[in-house]
């Protein structure tokens, strides 16, 4: 193994910030919904609302990041391996068998996390902060002839959504524990340090289109 600066600081912060919004978003969001009373509506109703439009400027914070750094490669889906990382997370992982696509600085993510990141970022949580919106903005319908659209529709959208998140958190955090050590992960996102083995060479398909997108 050798030591490899992976992660930079923005990418430490904003993960760190991201995972602490959406626990504060879940927590809150889940007392309005009545589940339990800790906070209290309208405090709960606050928190959840400055939260979340905190999250929606970091969310464009992250994007104007990704697209100006040239980070966007790392999403790129791909089907190379994604059989043998599948199979790794199911039965390799139990019997001591080494990561088919291990992490390097010019492909962080296997082909498994980048379809996950991609439908993450693309998909649910832009749906997530979309309904959100509508369901703040509520009172305002009428006037941006939106009158057709049922709240409790809007309403129920946005905790499958939430659910859906929640349910990504917890296979996240579950697969934080699965490097070399239990919390190898889990430190490298503090330090940007991380542990990866040596001599592994950038395979073409993993450079993510770096000299030629329409390729991959």
């Amino acid at each position: 193994m050798t030591t490899t600066y992976l992660y930079t600081r923005y990418e430490r912060l904003w993960h760190w910030a991201q995972m602490l919004m959406i626990m504060i978003l879940l927590f809150t969001g889940f007392e309005i919904k009545g589940v339990y009373s800790v906070l209290g509506f309208q405090t709960a109703v606050k928190i959840h609302n400055i939260t979340g439009l905190t999250w929606l400027c970091s969310f464009f914070l992250f994007i104007f990041w990704v697209f100006t750094t040239g980070e966007w490669r790392q999403y790129i889906p791909t089907t190379r391996k994604m059989i043998q990382v599948a199979r790794y997370y199911a039965i390799g992982i139990f019997k001591g068998e080494s990561h088919p696509v291990p992490k390097k600085k010019d492909a962080k993510h296997n082909p498994l996390q980048r379809l996950t990141y991609l439908l993450l970022a693309a998909i649910l949580l832009p749906l997530q902060m979309a309904t959100g919106f509508f369901y703040w903005f509520f009172n305002s319908w009428d006037a941006w002839g939106l009158s057709f659209l049922s709240l409790g529709f809007v309403a129920t959208l946005h905790l499958i959504f939430a659910f859906a998140i929640l349910q990504f958190v917890i296979i996240h955090v579950y697969m934080t524990t699965t490097g070399h050590t239990v919390f190898a992960h889990i430190k490298a996102m503090i330090t940007g340090w991380e542990d990866i083995e040596k001599g592994v060479d950038v395979e073409d398909w993993e450079k993510a289109g770096r000299n030629n997108p329409a390729k991959n």
